[in-house]
């Protein structure tokens, strides 16, 4: 098993380390032993990441841990390839929600190392089910040392219980067949999603081809589209603070219960834009101040336009019990816009 990395301390290279009556039998087990290599380096700087290499060093000297827990010096890139694709398991166990990405671990992905790490950074999308181990994304404590400790119980739990037994159940040539299968899933169903080619590929679906395509559009017939919206966005613009409510009917939102089907209504003074607003209805759950959650949104449809008076209709089953916030959003609306971002204009009207 590797854990080989820039040592900050958020990465918690200690962890494996909780208990270390626990781990010197994990490691001694003489039908199942583990064998661990760390290496890695800190910044000049970071005193206590120093300080983390200085006591894996020191336990690796322990006589019940020679030869099982190695620490390797001189981290550099060429040992960094050697161990990426040297080793069975990449453990990666950052405390939550800081990693950005561990991109380490999808350098061993593409080498058939099959990761053990905390669902944070790129393994949140990379885990799948019977090709890697995972530890849980949601933290359980909000105590980091609690936290510690239970994913280190988590760490040594899964070692003992499912992947030593995988790996040491060998078959008459030698390998174990269900580790094999591991590794195959690995390869097959993560590692082509960290290719360059599928990082082009998305770049030309999601953003790319629609682009072109979209300014091929606004350009043509001497730019035609592109000045229809522009003065579209001059008139909206324009007239923006002075579109206002008429009326509205929001009693259901004043007593919500659940079990029912409730019905917002809102009348729409739009000053002759004709029909270029949209409403939503945003439900927030309650939260701290600087917490905000937004837990549904609901899209108003326009039902009557009588002149420059359009009306506004929501409906939505009351489902789920809690404390929530409701308020009722006014956009831009146009067709002809490739994202709302595009014209960012926005009013809170209840």
């Amino acid at each position: 098993i590797g854990f080989c990395r820039r040592f900050a301390t958020y990465k918690r290279a200690h962890l494996l380390f909780t208990d270390l009556e626990r781990l010197e039998k994990i490691v001694n087990n003489p039908e199942r032993p583990v064998l661990f290599f760390f290496s890695g380096k800190a910044h000049p700087a970071d005193g206590a990441g120093q300080g983390l290499i200085k006591r894996i060093f020191e336990i690796s000297r322990m006589p019940q841990f020679l030869g099982k827990i190695i620490f390797l010096e001189d981290y550099d890139m060429q040992l960094a390839r050697r161990l990426v694709s040297g080793v069975d398991i990449w453990m990666n166990t950052p405390t939550r929600p800081l990693e950005a990405s561990g991109t380490s671990g999808e350098k061993a992905e593409m080498n058939g190392v099959v990761n053990l790490s905390v669902l944070d950074g790129w393994w949140v999308e990379g885990y799948r089910e019977g090709a890697g181990w995972a530890l849980p994304e949601k933290r359980t404590y909000q105590n980091q040392g609690y936290q510690d400790q239970l994913d280190a119980a988590t760490i040594y739990g899964l070692l003992e219980n499912e992947i030593a037994p995988l790996y040491f159940n060998k078959n008459q040539d030698g390998y174990s067949e269900d580790w094999v299968k591991v590794v195959k899933n690995s390869i097959a169903t993560i590692a082509p999603h960290y290719t360059m080619k599928r990082q082009l590929d998305d770049y030309y679906d999601k953003f790319y081809e629609s682009q072109a395509k979209r300014s091929h559009k606004l350009e043509a017939n001497d730019n035609k589209l592109a000045k229809e919206i522009a003065l579209w966005k001059e008139s909206v613009a324009e007239r923006w603070d002075s579109i206002y409510v008429v009326s509205k009917d929001e009693d259901a939102l004043q007593d919500i219960s659940t079990g029912h089907k409730l019905k917002v209504t809102y009348v729409i003074d739009e000053q002759g834009l004709n029909n270029a607003v949209g409403l939503e209805l945003v439900f927030l759950k309650n939260a701290p101040v600087d917490d905000v959650n937004i837990h549904k949104v609901i899209p108003f449809k326009m039902v009557k336009t009588e002149g420059n008076h359009y009306t506004f209709e929501a409906t939505f089953d009351a489902t789920e019990a809690g404390a929530y916030k409701c308020a009722v959003r006014m956009y831009p609306k146009n067709d002809l816009l490739p994202h709302r971002q595009d014209f960012a204009y926005v009013k809170w009207i209840g």
